[in-house]
């Protein structure tokens, strides 16, 4: 990397699941892809800063991408950023339910709301430190189920039904009973966020900031965590954190019920949280809808599972409070959810925050090199959580249990790491 210059070269030998090479001009198109406004990518700002263009090199298997202007943490973005070949390019309404892609294993059944199967991939031998297909222990195939309740989940875990499960609720406690191969990951699990768009109630930021008075975030967070997590610290809460420290605690406005409800009274709000999220975070929900009734406010609490969420929120817009937690490891990846264009104008700032604090400080963090930036970017974020237009309330350690598999979870499974142990 040099300046806005970042020069990548391809590993040898990757070849898509049609068995065509992957090449420096398929992953040149994907950014391209990315950058381009018109495809209204999620990924646009998240994982490739706005304005960056790629150019390739096949004979060097090299890819230039050109940043518009200097981004700190680039290279933490492009790490995450999904490639496709060039079947999925050519027909991108294809990947809808089936993959393109140089990963493991390949997508063979996709059921949206029950399951989807995944096929080893055989010659798979570009994975991280070296990994393979051929290793001993790796599933053939894979079946991913959608089971909306936890303690439905962790009773098939128990049973052997499954293999593997996520849990942040009250349900963690009988599977470390049972002496479960686990791993742990910090994560943001309570943020809340509010609906700043025109026909809202909480368009009124004396509404964001009373909504927020009326909470004791300390409370709900340790509810939202069964007593196993605490307050938020920053926005980007996932390991390796790029800019440790805290924007949240010094900055959330105090509770003040009396304030609350001189603003709150015969206001009608609805609530949208995952009912994916388990017990723990119904539990919290529940006590966030009684404090904001006790200030004078009815409020209609939905819990939806995660289609019905991401549709309401970038659709529909049927909606005034959410929950919505978003899990990154570096700040710069949240700025187009928290500035910039709504949806309307093809961007990804459905809640349509607009605070100039934050943006300005923004502008400042990007023209400083890595984490030379992470007191202004904290400072950025703190300003947000001042004028209660955001709420980040809760972080745990959320584990992932294995029954006769084990496992690395850095956020998502790392599939070349597991190992069938039955």
């Amino acid at each position: 990397m040099d300046g806005t210059t970042v020069t990548l070269t391809l590993g040898s030998g990757i070849t898509c699941s049609d068995g065509a090479d992957f090449t420096a001009t398929m992953a040149a198109d994907n950014i391209n892809y990315v950058a381009d406004v018109k495809n209204k990518s999620p990924y646009l700002g998240t994982f490739i800063p706005a304005g960056a263009t790629a150019k390739a090199d096949d004979t060097a298997g090299t890819v230039t991408i050109t940043l518009a202007s200097p981004a700190p943490f680039v290279l933490n973005g492009l790490a995450s950023l999904p490639m496709v070949c060039a079947q999925g390019m050519d027909d991108r309404k294809s990947l809808a339910n089936t993959t393109d892609g140089t990963g493991p294993y390949e997508l063979t059944e996709a059921v949206p709301g029950d399951h989807y199967s995944y096929q080893i991939r055989d010659g798979y031998t570009w994975g991280p430190d070296g990994a393979t297909t051929a290793t001993q222990g790796m599933p053939d195939t894979i079946v991913v189920k959608i089971v909306q309740n936890e303690g439905t989940a962790a009773n098939l875990l128990l049973s052997g039904d499954i293999n593997a499960v996520t849990i942040q609720g009250p349900d963690a406690k009988r599977l470390d009973a049972a002496k479960l191969f686990s791993t742990s990951t910090p994560a943001m699990v309570g943020e809340q966020w509010y609906n700043h768009n025109s026909g809202h109630e909480t368009s009124d930021a004396a509404v964001r900031m009373a909504l927020t008075q009326a909470i004791d975030f300390k409370e709900l967070a340790s509810v939202a965590t069964a007593g196993a997590g605490g307050p938020a610290t920053t926005f980007a809460a996932i390991e390796p954190v790029s800019c440790p420290g805290d924007s949240i605690s010094g900055s959330l406005p105090a509770q003040d019920v009396d304030a609350a409800k001189s603003v709150l009274a015969g206001k009608k709000l609805t609530f949208l949280y995952s009912s994916a999220a388990g017990s723990a975070v119904s539990a919290a929900a529940e006590l966030a809808v009684q404090e904001w009734e006790a200030a004078g406010a009815t409020v209609t609490a939905k819990g939806v599972d995660e289609t019905a969420l991401q549709g309401a929120i970038f659709g529909t817009g049927d909606w005034d409070i959410a929950w919505v937690p978003l899990n990154v490891n570096s700040p710069d990846q949240l700025v187009p959810f928290l500035s910039g264009p709504g949806l309307a104008d093809g961007g990804t700032n459905f809640s349509g925050i607009d605070n100039k604090d934050y943006t300005d400080g923004v502008t400042q963090a990007s023209s400083m090199n890595g984490t030379d930036g992470c007191d202004t970017w904290l400072d950025a974020e703190s300003k947000l959580v001042a004028a209660a237009d955001i709420v980040p309330f809760a972080n745990s350690a959320v584990k992932t249990y294995g029954n006769g598999a084990e496992f690395e979870y850095p956020g998502t499974f790392m599939p070349t790491s597991i190992r069938m142990t039955k």
